[in-house]
């Protein structure tokens, strides 16, 4: 049945669909949907439920994506630690150019939201244009995604493209799922009621959802493709984030001299992306990006295990017991 839709905020330029095209929008009620808790649909399409808003550019990047060999690409499941590891990506790509102390001072993470220096496919690019011009682009290009591993464009299956995955625990994934999309709600309408959502959430019904399809899609990649794609999980990273950021530069291309690692190099990049020094910056603290959304919405909490704060043991155990029954036999535990 096709979920009836309300106007989304005002402030919340990117779900607005007025301007799509009409073949879009006959595209549209053609797929199975079900409501979302914002304004709009999620609608099934090629196995994951994707925000109606949003498929225009999935089509488009989908369609008209071009990658490069030297490309990489940071995937996560919405909520999942992306705005961290985009800031350390860019730290670790541009660290040569931000080496010296002047340049620190100048450094974009102080002046500008990582998800703006680290531009979505399907969110901003392709989303704005149907095949937008990123020949001026520097190599390597750094880009992000949500996209399912089987729905990602044929060019980045095709080509040489690095794909970095960052996986983390379902229950601190959804928690602050729960809070974000809660706060693109019209405020009239409230927090949304967590047990609702748990029950969708447990069905798979959610954004890029379900959950354990997405993760285990990356995790037998990284297995049978470890040249093409990492696995990491947010705890890992939280747990030793010396050793994984070595790891990452590794991984990509660009690995640490011997000279960087006695200066001191990975420490400062830990230490200007970490959650107290990003999260206390005036540029994360006020202010919107692009689409409408405040800056601060992606700087919560960060920690791990924060779910036990908002569900009670029962809601967490039916998400373990969820995830148990779709990762048996696979050998990922999150």
């Amino acid at each position: 049945m096709q979920a009836s839709q309300s106007p989304p905020p005002d402030h919340l330029t990117y779900l607005r669909e007025d301007d799509r095209p009409q073949a879009f929008k006959d595209l549209l009620s053609s797929l199975p949907s079900e409501k979302d808790w914002v304004g709009n649909s999620l609608h099934l399409y090629q196995g994951f439920w994707f925000p109606s808003w949003l498929l225009n550019g999935i089509f488009n990047c989908q369609n008209h994506f071009q990658a490069h060999p030297s490309d990489i690409l940071l995937v996560t499941n919405p909520k999942s630690g992306t705005t961290w590891l985009k800031a350390i990506l860019f730290a670790l790509l541009n660290r040569t150019k931000y080496s010296n102390s002047n340049s620190q001072r100048r450094h974009p993470l102080l002046t500008q939201n990582s998800h703006e220096l680290v531009p979505f496919l399907e969110h901003k690019l392709y989303l704005e244009q149907e095949n937008p011009d990123l020949s001026a682009l520097a190599s390597p290009r750094l880009f992000a995604t949500h996209f399912p591993y089987s729905s990602l464009p044929q060019s980045v299956s095709d080509s040489k493209c690095k794909l970095v995955y960052l996986g983390r625990n379902p229950k601190d994934t959804f928690v602050s799922m729960w809070h974000f999309f809660s706060k693109l709600r019209p405020e009239e309408k409230g927090q949304i009621p967590i047990q609702e959502f748990l029950d969708q959430f447990c069905r798979g019904v959610s954004p890029y959802g379900p959950y354990w399809d997405h993760v285990l899609g990356y995790y037998k990649a990284s297995l049978e493709k470890p040249e093409k794609v990492l696995f990491v999980t947010y705890e890992q990273m939280k747990l030793d984030p010396h050793a994984h950021v070595r790891k990452l530069a590794d991984f990509v291309g660009c690995p640490f001299s011997e000279e960087e690692l006695r200066d001191g190099t990975v420490e400062g990049i830990l230490r200007m992306c970490s959650f107290d020094n990003l999260s206390s910056l005036e540029v994360n603290k006020s202010g919107k990006l692009g689409d409408g959304a405040e800056s601060k919405w992606f700087f919560r909490r960060g920690e791990v295990g924060d779910w036990v704060n908002y569900m009670s043991a029962e809601m967490g155990e039916r998400i373990d017991g969820v995830m148990d029954e779709k990762l048996h036999g696979s050998g990922l535990k999150l």
